[in-house]
């Protein structure tokens, strides 16, 4: 009768065993603790079956003390960043960059145009594409070859000519921003056509608003003070190809 109850315990390994008696025990608690909630002291060490606590169905969750931190670094998703500055594209920025080449004459914030922003200049880039296509000239491949290969070109001649690094992006964000007076010329050829007197004087007047906004983010930028007629030198050779262009 021992071995068989000795193989009872071993097999269903309940916390609970039969006495020689038929009474119920719990090997697991102390029979004689009153904190026990599944006894009551009647001398007999018997388990009481109304005591039992039911499984509710419910899981159990710790929770998490004060002050912690998940793995995501935020207390809760409301404390996320948005998903537009998680994407880089900050619109207060993109404003600031835009009123910088509207008047070549303000000072430049080196810091806000050292970014690597191609938000503006993709936009700009498509605007001038749909404005051309809107004078009859599907020139989409074009713009986006001379800006490309326009973009390498000042990346190498940057290099070579500023003490600082340049990085591509930033050469790339610079000449794109700077294109937004030939999308404004290029909306007025769709209307009025650039062939005649006041088309070349209008022309001549982007070509150089365009490099000098260009030339000027670069020098405060790269800190090449005393070179920004040799920097936009070559900004305005590309901004001119952009003027042939929209004129023929």
């Amino acid at each position: 009768m021992g071995e068989f109850q000795q193989f009872e315990q071993d097999f269903y390994q309940t916390g609970y065993y039969i006495d020689e008696q038929g009474h119920t025990l719990a090997y697991s608690y102390d029979v004689n603790d009153s904190t026990n909630p599944a006894y009551y002291d009647d001398g007999t060490g018997v388990l009481d079956p109304s005591s039992q606590q039911h499984y509710s169905g419910r899981l159990y969750q710790p929770a998490m003390p004060s002050g912690t931190v998940s793995d995501t670094g935020t207390n809760s998703p409301e404390e996320e960043p948005p998903l537009l500055e998680e994407l880089g594209i900050n619109f207060d920025h993109i404003w600031q960059k835009t009123l910088t080449v509207l008047n070549p004459f303000k000072p430049a914030d080196g810091s806000i145009m050292n970014e690597t922003d191609l938000t503006g200049p993709i936009l700009f880039c498509i605007a001038l594409g749909v404005t051309l296509m809107m004078a009859g000239k599907a020139h989409f491949g074009y713009v986006y070859g001379i800006s490309a290969t326009a973009c390498i070109g000042m990346y190498i001649l940057l290099s070579l000519m500023s003490s600082l690094s340049v990085s591509y992006g930033c050469v790339a964000s610079v000449l794109g921003y700077c294109l937004l007076p030939m999308v404004a010329l290029s909306a007025f050829a769709v209307f009025y056509s650039l062939q005649g007197v006041l088309g070349t004087v209008l022309v001549l007047l982007v070509i150089c608003w365009c490099s000098l906004s260009a030339s000027k983010i670069f020098i405060s930028t790269l800190a090449m003070e005393g070179q920004q007629l040799l920097v936009a030198y070559p900004c305005a050779l590309l901004y001119g190809i952009f003027a042939l262009l929209t004129i023929f």
